[in-house]
């Protein structure tokens, strides 16, 4: 529950922040000084909702650095680090990609990728999973999120968020104005919005962003099963990342702060806020292709 707290927090902070600050400079009192301008707000909300989500997006290598105590990789200290670093420039040119800052940090068993772009990430993996599992295993997390930078999912979930985003901003507002009216029925002295209106507003942007959450989740678990397919592609066949499945599955993996816990490769129990399918549904969807 904590996992799916800070993704929600992460998210709706950004939004509302840009959202006080537009309150501020008298962005919503321009918005409804003659009635609610429905075309203007939608253009204000896709401004908030999607610079939001860039916003994170752009701070997401250095948010994953900060949140894990992640250390890239720049020269390798060991055969360890030397095998990490060769194994993901081998998979990042055989998906077509730059190369990815690799990075280790201390932890339980788990792994993420992020970053801006396909050819501007980050590929970060701990260290109890490297302790855990066989290079084989290993191997195939690595090619599980190199695949989420090929498959340029890190953008794809950006988009997703802006567009959910700025129906939140747009819905929140436009019941935040029918309270407001309705509070403030017979008083024709008072002009622009009240304080029912910004109350209203900002609650109902924070319970609408929740229930975004479960759109931006599905879109998530389904780009889960095509980075499987995509680490099955680059290890010539399934048999390594159902391998690594199975194994995760044996243990306890490391629950991720949640601004990039999408992008790990162990995600939280099946619900409309998981970001993961279960390892049960991911090794079935892989033993389909053989």
């Amino acid at each position: 529950m904590k996992r799916i707290f800070l993704l929600i927090v992460t998210n709706i902070a950004v939004m509302v922040v840009l959202s006080i600050v537009a309150s501020l400079l008298g962005v919503d009192r321009f918005l409804t000084q003659n009635g609610l301008n429905l075309g203007a707000l939608l253009a204000f909300s896709a401004i908030i909702g999607f610079g939001g989500a860039f916003i994170s997006l752009l701070m997401s290598k250095t948010m994953a650095k900060m949140s894990t105590g992640a250390q890239v990789i720049t020269t390798p200290r060991n055969s360890t680090e030397y095998w990490l670093v060769e194994t993901v420039g081998r998979q990042a040119k055989a998906a077509g990609i730059a190369m990815p800052e690799v990075a280790v940090y201390e932890g339980e068993p788990n792994a993420f990728a992020t970053g801006a772009t396909r050819n501007n990430s980050l590929v970060a993996v701990s260290t109890g999973l490297l302790q855990s599992m066989s290079k084989d295993e290993a191997e195939a997390v690595l090619a599980h999120e190199v695949s989420h930078v090929a498959n340029g999912d890190m953008v794809t979930l950006t988009l997703i968020q802006g567009v959910v985003n700025t129906f939140v901003i747009f819905l929140s507002r436009v019941v935040g104005y029918l309270v407001d009216s309705f509070l403030r029925r017979g008083d024709s002295e008072s002009s622009g919005p009240g304080i029912g209106y910004y109350v209203t507003s900002m609650v109902c942007q924070i319970v609408f962003g929740i229930l975004a959450s479960i759109i931006v989740a599905w879109f998530s678990r389904q780009r889960e099963f095509r980075a499987d397919a995509g680490a099955a592609k680059l290890e010539g066949g399934p048999r390594k990342m159902i391998a690594a499945l199975q194994r995760l599955g044996g243990l306890h993996p490391e629950p991720l702060p949640q601004n990039m816990a999408s992008l790990g490769i162990a995600g939280g129990i099946g619900s409309l806020f998981a970001t993961h399918p279960s390892i049960e549904e991911r090794i079935a969807a892989l033993q389909s292709q053989r």
